[in-house]
């Protein structure tokens, strides 16, 4: 089965709590991952950005992924997140996780050495190799300050055996397009921008890995299965109702925002590890406020 078939729908980037001390809220966690499933996502990414990975130790993220497997209990597929910009030690790492129950790993292009293209396509390359899993590439640029060019992504997705897909983030529609018009056919594209979700599934997407669907996990995962229908009416009509909820997800940072949702929602509590802090507190009145609708 390919990732276009296992992985099509909306994925969520979720978050990992923590408690007040500042450990790792594993109760928080089995709440909000049965929240999310009950409210009909398709599968759950463990470890991405949102998780606050570059803040977990290493045994702090085996817990995380092995916890993950066993309160999701093969409701929905779990991707994991491995990245970084040292490439052999984020190929280490894929060796070392353990990834038996996973569909697939989600890697972050390198952040802060900016390589050339073909320095991305190398490393990928390199992880390729090394995983037992499918990698799905993701670009990020306003995260890692390099973007990974559709003609890098295609290449990749022609010529790399165990490239399956990429979460595609860079918010540049025309690039989105030149992707999905050649790519190969087992090749999953979804979404890294849940403003821009809704046009992109239009324009031939498989769905979304999303930050929203940690907190709207219903409306938004509708939104997107409508989308996949076709039925852009109704999924315009929904998707209407979240815009106030993405800029507020995003007006000063990620988690931040989609943590004050959580919080509110009181499924978390609102802490987060430095040098990420929490929402400011006008922020937070607006949250509320959209909640309150």
């Amino acid at each position: 089965m390919s990732l276009r078939t296992s992985l099509r729908g909306t994925g969520v980037a979720i978050v990992t709590p923590f408690t007040t001390t500042g450990k790792v809220d594993f109760s928080a966690l089995e709440s909000l991952i049965n929240f999310i499933i009950k409210n009909g996502v398709e599968y759950i990414v463990t470890l991405g950005t949102t998780g606050e990975t570059p803040t977990l130790s290493k045994s702090e993220k085996i817990d995380i992924v092995n916890f993950t497997y066993e309160k999701v209990d093969s409701r929905v597929p779990v991707v994991v997140g491995i990245g970084g910009n040292n490439t052999l030690e984020v190929a280490k790492d894929i060796e070392s996780m353990p990834l038996e129950k996973a569909t697939a790993v989600l890697s972050a292009c390198p952040y802060y050495n900016k390589p050339t293209q073909e320095g991305i396509f190398q490393h990928y390359q390199v992880l390729a190799k090394a995983s037992p899993k499918p990698i799905i590439l993701y670009n990020v640029p306003g995260r890692t300050g390099r973007n990974m060019e559709a003609s890098t992504t295609l290449r990749l997705a022609h010529e790399v055996p165990n490239i399956g897909g990429i979460k595609e983030a860079a918010n540049n529609m025309v690039q989105c397009m030149q992707m999905l018009k050649d790519r190969p056919d087992h090749f999953l594209i979804v979404s890294g921008d849940d403003d821009l979700a809704m046009p992109q599934l239009a324009c031939g997407m498989d769905g979304v890995i999303s930050v929203a669907a940690n907190c709207l996990p219903r409306k938004f995962s509708d939104m997107v299965r409508t989308s996949l229908e076709g039925d852009f009416v109704k999924a315009k009509e929904l998707n209407d109702t979240m815009l106030e909820a993405y800029h507020l997800l995003f007006a000063e940072n990620n988690p931040a925002g989609v943590k004050a949702f959580l919080s509110e929602l009181g499924l978390i509590e609102n802490y987060l590890r430095l040098p990420m802090v929490p929402l400011t507190d006008q922020l937070r009145e607006k949250v509320k406020a959209y909640l309150l609708k």
